[in-house]
Parts: structure tokens; C-alpha cells; sequence
């Protein structure tokens, strides 16, 4: 592979971990929030869509730097900063600018593979499942521990002891006069 190949391909994968990351969070929501059952094909038009969004932005991002090459082009001068081009960086923004492309043109192929698609709401699913295990995991860790296992149980049993007696009791004090105010309401 070439230079470009590889910087393309590095693109690729960059933007197809944003894509799981997108779709994956639209997966949780559906799941959890919404309570909905898990069909992947429910997630093609958000898969779909973030693959879109991805090759817009590069794009973009193509159309920039051919902009930043064609304001370089003859000037030779010294930069004032990082995104101040020279006559020098114009070989290098050329490139830059076919590796955007490529991306997304590689991305608009994509979205015409529903197999692709598909394999990146699997990779997003697989990605949920984990982070609810591990939700779950350390959840059920923290809960199910026994004092003598904590490590900082004595160091955070003062907050424990404060979060109890301004919060716990409160809400405990407020339900208790609530309750014996209904049962007047219903006695009378």
C-alpha cells in the first residue's frame, strides 16, 4: 500500500468508529430508553446516516484544505502559525486533500453495501452489550460489596454517614408526614 492507500484506509477506520459510536448510542436509547427489541434492520437509516454525515465532513474537510493549498501557492514567506501555509506545504495539502476524498468516496461506496451497514450495527450492538455488562458488572461490585472488601470503606464512611443524615432521613421524614397526613385525610 502507498501512502495515500494508507491514510485512506487509517480514515476508514477512523470514521467507522465514529459510525459504531453514533449508532451504538442510538441503540441504547432504542433499547433502554424506548424499551424497543433489538432489529438491526431498524438501525439501517441510523447507520446510513452517520456514514453520510462522515463522507460530508470529509468532504469538507477536502474542499478546505484545497483552499488553504490554492491560498498558499506562491508564498513564501514565514508562517505566523500552524494552519498558515506556504508555497513549501502545497505538495503536502495536495495529498491531503486526495486522502479526504478518498474517504469519502470510500464512505459513499459503502453506504450502497447494506452487508457493510449491517457489520457496523452488529459491531455497535456487540458495543452496547458491553457497556450495559459492565454497567451491570460494576453495579452489582459496588452494591454486593461487604464493608470488610471496600478499601475505602473507612475513608468514605463520614460521607456515607452525611449523605444519610441530609438526604436519607429528609426524604424518609417528608414520606413519613406525608403518610400520616393522608391517613387523617382517609380516618376523617
Amino acid at each position: 500500500m502507498g501512502r495515500n492507500a494508507d491514510a485512506i484506509a487509517e480514515g476508514l477506520a477512523i470514521a467507522h468508529a465514529a459510525a459504531r459510536l453514533a449508532v451504538k448510542n442510538r441503540i441504547l436509547v432504542s433499547t433502554i430508553s424506548l424499551d424497543e427489541a433489538f432489529d438491526a434492520s431498524h438501525f439501517l437509516p441510523a447507520a446510513r446516516q452517520a456514514v453520510t454525515s462522515l463522507a460530508d465532513e470529509s468532504e469538507q474537510a477536502a474542499l478546505g484544505i484545497v483552499k488553504a493549498r490554492k491560498a498558499a501557492w506562491g508564498r513564501h514567506s514565514q508562517p505566523h502559525g500552524t494552519h498558515d501555509y506556504r508555497d513549501r506545504d502545497v505538495r503536502n495539502l495536495r495529498r491531503r486533500a486526495k486522502q479526504y476524498a478518498g474517504v469519502a468516496k470510500a464512505l459513499r461506496t459503502e453506504l450502497e453495501d447494506e452487508s457493510t451497514l449491517l457489520a457496523i450495527i452488529e459491531q455497535s450492538r456487540e458495543a452496547a452489550w458491553g457497556d450495559v455488562a459492565s454497567t451491570l458488572d460494576s453495579r452489582l461490585r459496588v452494591e454486593a460489596m461487604r464493608p470488610d472488601q471496600d478499601p475505602d470503606y473507612v475513608s468514605m464512611r463520614e460521607a456515607r454517614m452525611q449523605a444519610l443524615r441530609l438526604v436519607d432521613l429528609q426524604r424518609l421524614s417528608v414520606e413519613t408526614k406525608d403518610r400520616r397526613s393522608e391517613n387523617r385525610v382517609s380516618a376523617d
